[in-house]
C-alpha cells in the first residue's frame, strides 16, 4: 500500500503554470478529497406538521380542561 503524498507534483502535472497556477481556460486539476464527496442537500427547517399538530391538540386539552375546573369550583 503506498501512503505517499496523494497530490500531484507541480512539476510533472500538464496544464499547470510554473508556481502551480492554471491558465485561463484549463481545468485545474482534480481534488482527491471530493471524490467521495456525497450530494449535498439542506436538512428540513422547523417542525414537522404531525408533531406540531400534536402538540397543539394537547395544549388545548389542558388548556380546556383546567378552564372546565374554574367554572365548575
Amino acid at each position: 500500500m503506498n501512503t505517499g503524498n496523494p497530490d500531484p507534483d507541480p512539476r510533472s502535472t500538464p496544464g499547470l503554470e510554473p508556481g502551480g497556477g492554471v491558465p485561463p481556460g484549463e481545468t485545474p486539476p482534480a481534488e482527491s478529497s471530493l471524490s467521495e464527496a456525497g450530494p449535498r442537500h439542506e436538512p428540513p427547517r422547523g417542525w414537522a406538521r404531525g408533531p406540531l399538530i400534536a402538540i397543539l391538540v394537547v395544549v388545548v386539552l389542558v388548556a380546556a380542561f383546567f378552564l372546565v375546573y374554574a367554572i365548575l369550583v
